[in-house]
C-alpha cells in the first residue's frame, strides 16, 4: 500500500503528466454534469415525465443497455440521452466501408492525412446517425410517458425541433470531449466515456439487486 502511494505521488511530480490527469478529470466531469441537464421540454412536461415512471421504464430491456452506455442519460430525458454511441456506430461503419470501398482503403494508406479525412466522414456520420436516432427518442418519451397512465409528454412544433437538435449536438459535444481526451488527456477519450457511463451505473445496480436479494428473501 505504500508503494502504490509513493507511486502515485510520483505520478504528479511529472508536470505533463499531472496536467493530463486534472485535464481527463474535468473532461469527464462536464460530461457527467451534463448527463443530468434534461430536454427543454417545458416544466409540464417534465412532470408527466417523472410520474409516468420513464426512468425506470428506460432502464429495462434493450434501452436498459442503451442506457448503461450513457450513463443513465437516456433515462433522464437529458440533453446525452444518444451518448456516445451514434460516434461508435458510424467509426464501425466506416472500419467496415474500408473493406470493400476503395475510396476508403485509399484513405486508409494516406498516413495522417487519411486519417484527418475519415476522421471528418465519421464525423458526418454521427450526425447522420444522430439525426435518424433523434426523432426515435423523441417518440419513446412520448409513447412510454403515455404507457404510464399520467398523461403522455406532448413534443410538438418548435419544442420538437429544439429537443431535436439539443439530442444530435449533445452526441457532438460528448464526440468533441472524447476527441479532446485522447489529445490533451490520458488515454483514448471515447473508450474512457464508454467507461465512465458504465461506472457511473453501478452503484444503483449493485444497489437495487441487494434490494431485489433481500425482497425475494423476506428481509425487507
Amino acid at each position: 500500500m505504500k508503494g502504490l502511494f509513493q507511486t502515485i505521488r510520483n505520478i504528479f511530480k511529472i508536470k505533463e503528466l499531472k496536467s493530463r490527469i486534472f485535464v481527463t478529470l474535468g473532461f469527464l466531469l462536464i460530461y457527467r454534469l451534463c448527463a443530468f441537464v434534461t430536454l427543454p421540454m417545458g416544466s409540464e412536461n417534465m412532470s408527466k415525465l417523472y410520474a409516468s415512471g420513464f426512468s425506470e421504464s428506460a432502464s429495462d430491456g434493450l434501452l436498459g443497455i442503451l442506457n448503461l452506455f450513457t450513463g443513465g442519460a437516456l433515462s433522464q430525458a437529458s440533453i446525452m440521452a444518444l451518448g456516445i454511441m451514434p460516434y461508435i456506430s458510424a467509426s464501425i461503419v466506416i472500419q467496415l466501408l474500408g473493406i470493400g470501398l476503395p475510396y476508403i482503403q485509399k484513405l486508409q494508406k494516406e498516413g495522417q492525412s487519411g486519417r484527418n479525412k475519415i476522421t471528418q466522414l465519421t464525423r458526418y456520420l454521427t450526425i447522420l446517425i444522430c439525426a435518424v436516432q433523434a426523432p426515435g427518442y423523441i417518440y419513446a418519451i412520448q409513447a412510454m410517458t403515455a404507457a404510464g397512465g399520467q398523461g403522455a409528454v406532448e413534443i410538438a412544433g418548435f419544442s420538437w425541433i429544439v429537443c431535436y437538435v439539443v439530442l444530435i449536438t449533445g452526441t457532438l459535444f460528448a464526440m468533441w470531449i472524447g476527441e479532446r481526451i485522447t489529445d490533451r488527456g490520458l488515454g483514448n477519450g471515447i473508450s474512457i466515456l464508454i467507461m465512465i457511463g458504465i461506472i457511473a451505473n453501478l452503484p444503483a445496480s449493485f444497489m437495487s439487486e441487494f434490494q431485489t436479494k433481500l425482497a425475494d428473501t423476506g428481509g425487507v
